[in-house]
């Protein structure tokens, strides 16, 4: 029988994975919740907490996929050639409209504070819409990325965490 730390702890990777398609959760700090779930609360008579070396790599796979998930799209957009200031707008701009309209406003949004900035700082607006374009797909590669990670995460840890015990 499965105990309840590491049936939650395992939900919330696959919630991660899910997540970072459909952007409902944060998939990168949801994946850490569940690896260190269970390397705190998870049962320790199959020998404790995580390996020390293999929580790292968790942690540094969780962080990047945080990482990209906030500013891949800002990132995108300075190389479609926004201003500094823009990708850091962007880049506030993405946190604070995911927690105020959600996953759908936070993209619309994002588009039109990168458009709105660029044409503001004086750029023809065909530049302010390739550096729209820039980010709309840096989201789009960032998703992928989160799904990667995230999946890397799920699988190691039911590689490493779970079939051994």
């Amino acid at each position: 029988m499965v105990d309840p730390v590491t049936a939650l702890s395992t939900l919330l990777l696959v919630a991660a994975v899910a997540g970072s398609v459909l952007p409902l959760v944060p998939a990168g700090v949801t994946a850490l919740a569940g690896v260190y779930l269970h390397h705190f609360l998870g049962p320790s008579e199959a020998g404790g907490a995580i390996d020390p070396l293999l929580l790292a790599g968790f942690t540094l796979v969780g962080v990047t996929t945080a990482l990209v998930e906030h500013f891949g799209g800002a990132i995108a957009a300075k190389a479609g050639g926004a201003e500094t200031g823009t990708v850091l707008l962007a880049g506030v701009a993405s946190l604070l409209l995911f927690l105020f309209l959600g996953p759908l406003g936070a993209i619309l949004g994002l588009v039109g504070v990168v458009a709105a900035a660029e044409l503001r700082a004086g750029k023809e607006p065909r530049e302010a819409a390739v550096a729209s374009a820039w980010t709309v797909a840096g989201l789009l590669a960032s998703a992928v990325a989160q799904f990667l990670l995230t999946l890397s995460m799920l699988v190691g840890f039911v590689a490493f965490v779970l079939v051994p015990g």
